[in-house]
């Protein structure tokens, strides 16, 4: 780590993070990692995790997106110390509200000689960049209105003819920045565009706003996607037109799909922080998988609570190389959850997933039979519904490793001896089944898989007897009945 680096890491500079979306969709769940990674850093230093939405693209924002970002943040278990709903000494928190700031300080560089106003339309553009094209060299404005005596511009202004405000960016100058994760990057002003800085209809662009705010907000570290790397020197030149500190920059790779083969996006399937709630994955179970994406605790525990994250996280250990979202990983996790959940939270987990016609007086007979099963929240139907559904019987299961007239002996005598029964328990009904089982002589292997194919018309299920005590006498019963028929087909 270079001394410069180490010196910003040191200082006592109270250490402020923030998350910065646009409401122009649901939140990415590689956002609402990035959410985690700056939370949590600016908490184990005792700082603030400021939340600041990026409003000002007004074409493509969804009415109702700044709610849902807020709200899914809250469904994770996070929250923010500044921001909207609650404010702080940094407001207003949505860009589109903080306009003015924006001009104030773009005519400050204006005033500097480090921007410039630029009219050209985009009937030139077009034919610049087309040019630049054919030519075979990066398209780049040319600084056409750099030209423009200072008079012929309040000309112009006069008339009302629209213009937008560029920065000039200087020519032949090393543009340096200290990356926490990657250390020293080097990038030669000679391919910085001239960006524009504020646009024709008032509004920011996002290099001035991310700069303009986050320098007024005091944020002491810039953590965000791997992808803004190629953005960062526009924002270093900012920084340096403004006479203003660096943050710490810190850009974190990107998460690649399930296959390894590419950046994780909408196109190749739904990757909504709110999706992965509403595919039954519990908040803090993802919020422990984000965290070992690229990252491991230094006992390489895999299974970390939001505390312990917290006390031990820190962003130059994440590894620079792009890592593969393994949903595997993140099943097993969320097993791991639902098993160490209470019952009591487990059913209040469950009750957006469960079934119309789920029997809820039945719930704390049949949830600890499934628990250990339960992957995702959303599975409790699959693994339940022959508790309160009509099951389907397959007769090639019923009579394998046997014949027809076996099981139809097999079938009967087991349905005579639970007609007996008055004691309706797993106990009781284990020994009864054991002992007509070993009297008999039967296959172990053979009686058992016939008798919970015929109960529950599946091969696999939560442990049979428990199983068919919470069935009931009369359903059980009846669907012994109904594989006799099926088997003397």
């Amino acid at each position: 780590m270079s001394q410069q680096l180490t010196q910003n890491m040191s200082s006592k500079k109270t250490i402020r993070t923030r998350m910065a979306p646009s409401p122009t969709g649901e939140m990415h769940v590689g956002s609402m990692a990035m959410v985690l990674k700056n939370y949590a850093f600016a908490k184990k230093h005792d700082g603030q995790f400021i939340l600041r939405v990026e409003d000002t693209d007004k074409e493509r924002e969804i009415p109702g997106c700044i709610d849902q970002i807020m709200q899914v943040i809250h469904k994770y278990g996070l929250e923010w110390d500044e921001g909207p709903g609650k404010g702080g000494p940094f407001k207003p928190y949505l860009q589109s509200q903080r306009l003015e700031i924006y001009k104030t300080h773009v005519q400050e560089l204006i005033e500097k000689g480090r921007a410039y106003h630029c009219f050209c339309s985009k009937e030139r553009l077009e034919d610049l960049r087309d040019e630049q094209r054919q030519q075979k060299i990066p398209p780049k404005y040319d600084r056409h209105c750099t030209k423009l005596p200072q008079a012929e511009v309040k000309q112009k202004m006069a008339q009302g003819k629209p213009y937008v405000i560029r920065l000039r960016v200087p020519d032949h100058q090393k543009i340096i920045f200290n990356d926490l994760i990657r250390g020293e990057i080097i990038v030669e002003s000679r391919i910085i565009d001239d960006q524009i800085l504020l646009k024709s209809d008032g509004f920011p662009t996002y290099h001035l706003a991310v700069v303009v705010d986050d320098h007024l907000m005091k944020i002491s570290h810039v953590m965000r996607g791997e992808e803004w790397i190629s953005s960062t020197p526009k924002h270093v030149l900012l920084y340096q037109a403004f006479g203003w500190e660096l943050p710490v920059f810190a850009h974190i790779p990107i998460f690649l799909n399930p296959n390894g083969k590419g950046k994780m996006s909408k196109r190749k399937g739904t990757v909504s922080a709110q999706s992965f709630l509403d595919k039954g994955y519990l908040p803090q179970a993802l919020l422990n998988f984000f965290m070992i994406l690229g990252w491991a605790s230094t006992d390489q525990r895999e299974i970390l609570s939001l505390a312990e994250y917290i006390q031990e996280f820190d962003p130059k250990n994440l590894s620079k190389n792009s890592v593969v979202f393994d949903t595997k990983k993140l099943d097993w996790i969320n097993g791991v959850y639902i098993r160490k959940m209470k019952k009591t939270d487990l059913k209040k987990q469950l009750q957006n997933f469960l079934p119309a016609d789920f029997p809820h007086h039945q719930i704390d007979e049949i949830l600890p039979l499934v628990k250990e099963r339960l992957i995702r929240l959303t599975d409790i139907e699959d693994l339940t519904s022959f508790f309160y559904r009509p099951v389907e019987l397959d007769k090639a299961l019923l009579i394998k490793r046997g014949d027809q007239v076996l099981a139809s002996q097999q079938l009967t005598e087991i349905n005579r001896k639970l007609g007996k029964i008055k004691e309706w328990s797993a106990p009781h009904l284990e020994k009864v089944i054991r002992k007509l089982q070993t009297e008999t002589g039967w296959h172990k292997k053979q009686f058992f898989m016939m008798l919970r194919v015929a109960v529950t018309g599946l091969t696999a299920t939560p442990p049979l007897f428990e199983t068919m005590a919470v069935l009931g006498k009369k359903r059980v019963q009846e669907r012994l009945e109904q594989a006799l028929v099926l088997v003397k087909k």
